[in-house]
């Protein structure tokens, strides 16, 4: 994007004295009239760009307008590196690839020893086990759509197991408790949804384009009907010894208590198809005491597994 390359120009002139625009044109896989354009654009914006001709020429920012020390500290970028590390390490994208290798220009020789220190302190692998080519593909493709915000059409599963096309503006990709989800406008609805991409088949990318809508990520918008009050059910969970150390590990320390010699989790979910599969995947390890009417439908769907496995 072009956006992306103009303040990754503006960021090296700042951090470097003076650089070639043949250096420039390789380093973003542009032409060199691409630079000169984009250097006027920078101009045109405020920033003043110095350009020299001839033996020891290049591009620079003027004097005057130099900041004194770096726009990013050392342990800032070092910040920024883990981050895309760790991001990539579940979402391919080439220009992931291609800031790192940017952010790394911006480091000194004198700084890189520390600098690689405080990059390979820290790696958060996010990325599932043996992680699915086609989860991998939709992806791109989504990422593809809301770059050009182009609308998708899909067919998509439900909870409820009711299957429907689809056709929505995606804006956001969101990966949340191991898997990744599409935050989008439907066009059916007229109103955002949260679509799970393991429940998206026959993604397609249409002509139709959109015009994106104002979305306040950081109040995480797809969470608000997950966890409204009304939503929500209190239970109380019996958890046998052999399911403590699994209990502390979903439900935290906070939420266990000791009663009679006996370990007891209070916590509180949406009721539906989701919490029922998710109780279930405990075994024996925990048991529903309330409410009642959850203990009763564990209780049934066991005996509807034994059954199944029984014929």
């Amino acid at each position: 994007m072009k956006i992306d390359r103009l303040l990754a120009i503006v960021i090296l002139l700042i951090n470097k004295r003076q650089v070639q625009a043949k250096e420039l044109a390789g380093m973003f896989e542009v032409s060199v009239r691409t630079i000169y354009r984009d250097i006027e654009a920078i101009n045109q914006a405020g920033i003043p760009i110095v350009t020299l001709q001839g033996a020891g020429g290049g591009i620079s920012i003027m004097e005057r307008f130099r900041l004194e020390n770096k726009l990013l500290s050392a342990d800032e970028l070092a910040a920024i590196t883990t981050a895309l590390e760790s991001v990539s390490s579940t979402y391919e994208v080439l220009h992931h690839g291609s800031a790192l290798e940017k952010i790394r220009f911006l480091v000194s020789e004198e700084e890189m020893p520390e600098f690689r220190k405080k990059t390979e302190k820290w790696f958060v692998d996010i990325s599932s086990w043996g992680e699915s080519p086609v989860i991998k593909e939709k992806i791109r493709l989504l990422d593809e759509a809301a770059d050009s915000t182009r609308a998708v059409s899909f067919t998509y599963v439900n909870r409820e197991g009711q299957t429907g096309t689809r056709k929505a503006e995606p804006h956001t990709l969101v990966l949340k408790g191991r898997h990744w989800y599409l935050y989008a406008f439907c066009l059916k609805r007229q109103a955002f949804r949260f679509f799970k991409l393991l429940r998206m088949k026959d993604v397609q990318m249409l002509e139709e384009k959109f015009e994106r809508k104002e979305v306040d990520l950081s109040s995480l918008p797809w969470e608000t009907s997950w966890y409204k009050p009304d939503n929500m059910t209190e239970l109380t969970l019996l958890i046998n010894p052999s399911g403590e150390s699994l209990a502390r590990e979903w439900f935290g320390s906070e939420a266990l208590t000791y009663e009679n010699g006996q370990c007891v989790a209070t916590v509180s979910y949406p009721e539906d198809q989701w919490l029922y599969g998710f109780l279930l995947q405990f075994g024996t390890h925990i048991e529903v005491l309330t409410p009642p009417r959850i203990r009763q439908k564990i209780k049934n769907l066991a005996n509807q597994i034994v059954h199944l496995y029984e014929t």
